[in-house]
């Protein structure tokens, strides 16, 4: 397996391009929906009108707010130095247990280095908030599984 740096930076890379992605996504989509509400037409059904324009502003609104949350995401993704290790868990954390491995950043999913699974997961999340402050060693349990943690990056 890669070095300890590289396995941080390779998951921290993977998470900012997932969140690229999804910002070009959610910005298309909004210009999208800017455009068909320029391109909307008075017809001669005028409430049938009014309706589709309201459901676009409401659509406008739900891809501004998935675009605000990209845009947070992305600002936690910026606070994680990938060349920082601690012997305690916290945001940017890079965790091996018995069971599964973790990268403490931001919900995102599973994510492979060399054959390696991870789990992008928020400090947020119930597993997170089990794991934050843990050291080398120690134990917890989750839904009923236990996992000792082997490692820390």
């Amino acid at each position: 397996m890669k070095n300890k740096e590289t396995i941080k930076l390779g998951l921290l890379q993977q998470c900012l391009e997932l969140i690229e992605t999804r910002l070009r996504v959610s910005q298309q989509n909004i210009q999208d929906i800017k455009e068909s509400l320029n391109s909307e037409t008075k017809s001669s059904a005028g409430d049938k009108h009014e309706t589709g324009r309201a459901m676009l502003q409401l659509e406008r609104e739900k891809a501004g707010q998935q675009l605000a949350e990209l845009e947070r995401t992305k600002a936690v993704l910026s606070k994680i130095d990938p060349n920082s290790s601690s012997k305690i868990i916290g945001l940017g954390s890079v965790v091996f247990t018995d069971k599964a491995n973790y990268f403490i950043a931001v919900s995102l999913g599973e994510l492979n280095i060399e054959n390696t699974s991870f789990y992008a997961i928020s400090a947020a999340t119930p597993i997170g908030q089990l794991l934050l402050g843990k050291q080398v060693g120690e134990e917890i349990n989750f839904r009923g599984n236990k996992m000792i943690i082997l490692e820390i990056i």
